[in-house]
């Protein structure tokens, strides 16, 4: 696919809508490669969600935003004027042929694949909002683009990065939960009036019938297990609600997605965008034969653990507990950058991240075929829900390496090769 193609494409869908020794040697490091070379040129597609991208980066001493491109020229000028960014575009095509290091893909969602596979084409950095792609056909052209690349891409995935779930993955790292067996993840966020404002939500996101977003709920138990999901099956509450044009919602009220890991685990994920309820937007818990672990659920309510090494079984103790002795350093005295961006931090730890391994060479934090993992439950949940919830295998895209040519049989296959 073409920029110019890509460009009108995103027209289309945008007119719809308006320790501490370690911290310090590797700040020195930091120090170092800056003195050598010049800044990480950053330029951001999609300005609305750029917005938290930008003050994260500009808060990143090795990087600094150059450029900003949105259909609407008010708009990427008004965030260019918030963020004293120089260039500002309306063409994607011509921005990512001026001199940047990395682009940061803020767009809808039908957007997020085909942008990112151009900008890696054109020998960018990239990291994307989630979820990776809408079909699989997006996913395995990202797929090859990332392997013929010597550039980074990472998926966006801020839910993973929160304090709590980084707690809970340090603390599964060391086998302090035992063998895990079960876990749950809940993205529970009302959207129909969001639906009205940002019109692409409308289709992409309440107008398909299955988890069509799942990354939230879904990424960080993937992390806490190391594993992906082998089969997934879907179930719908039914439809009880319409749209203002009085048009029932193609996607059921609450879809239930009920995931087998390759190694036997049991994962069972929870997103609803339009059940009237109070705000308490997502719910993590975890099971092991060590320990278990649930977190908040509003009214001032703490994250709780039990542990078995550490507690009377009958009695759960707090999270944070467990802060002094197993969350990392950065994340124990964050920086005041990480504690005013978004998502608990979430949005300035990604971004970290992301422009560590970009400095140091190593593998991106949230890699193509991990950002996969986390997206592709959720493409082939459609096919379950609309066979009576049948169990549906999901599609390892790290076949691409032994296929590099051939879309394996298994996604040529599939009812949703393409959504588009």
């Amino acid at each position: 696919m073409t920029a110019s193609i890509l460009t009108r494409m995103w027209s289309s869908l945008m007119n719809q809508s308006t320790t501490s020794s370690e911290i310090s040697r590797t700040t020195t490091m930091r120090r170092a490669i800056k003195s050598m070379t010049n800044k990480l040129k950053v330029g951001i597609v999609g300005a609305p969600r750029g917005q938290s991208f930008a003050r994260s980066f500009q808060a990143i001493e090795e990087t600094d935003v150059t450029a900003i491109c949105d259909l609407n020229i008010d708009t990427a000028e008004g965030v260019a004027n918030q963020f004293n960014i120089d260039q500002k575009y309306t063409d994607f095509e011509k921005m990512i042929q001026s001199d940047l290091d990395i682009v940061v893909v803020s767009t809808p969602m039908p957007s997020h694949a085909p942008q990112s596979t151009i900008a890696l084409q054109e020998g960018k950095h990239v990291i994307s909002e989630v979820p990776a792609a809408t079909d699989l056909q997006q996913c395995w052209e990202l797929a090859q683009s990332v392997e013929n690349s010597r550039n980074k891409y990472m998926m966006a995935e801020n839910y993973v990065y929160t304090k709590p779930n980084i707690l809970i993955r340090e603390l599964a790292k060391q086998g302090l939960f035992g063998d895990i067996y079960f876990g749950e993840g809940q993205y529970i966020h009302e959207l129909k009036k969001f639906n009205e404002v940002t019109k692409w939500r409308r289709k992409w996101q309440t107008g398909r019938n299955g988890c069509t977003y799942p990354t939230h709920s879904l990424g960080p138990v993937l992390q806490w297990f190391e594993d992906r999901v082998q089969t997934m099956s879907c179930f719908g509450s039914g439809h009880h609600y319409k749209d203002p044009s009085g048009n029932q919602y193609e996607n059921e009220d609450t879809i239930s997605m009920i995931c087998k890991t390759t190694r036997g685990g049991l994962i069972e994920i929870r997103v609803d965008m339009l059940s009237d309820r109070p705000h308490n937007l997502n719910y993590y818990s975890l099971q092991g034969t060590k320990g278990c672990y649930e977190a908040a659920r509003g009214l001032g309510d703490r994250p709780k653990i039990w542990l078995e090494d550490h507690a009377d079984q009958t009695v759960w103790q707090p999270l944070s507990a467990f802060e002094e002795q197993y969350m990392p350093e950065i994340w124990r005295n964050p920086p005041m950058e990480a504690l005013q961006a978004g998502h608990g931090g979430g949005d300035y730890f990604e971004v970290r991240e992301f422009v560590d391994s970009i400095i140091n060479d190593t593998k991106s934090p949230i890699d193509i075929y991990e950002s996969l993992d986390m997206t592709v439950p959720g493409l082939i949940s459609e096919v379950s829900i609309n066979r009576d919830s049948i169990p549906v295998e999901v599609p390892d895209f790290r076949s691409i390496k032994r296929f590099p040519k051939d879309l394996p049989s298994i996604l040529q296959n599939s009812e949703v090769i393409s959504w588009n």
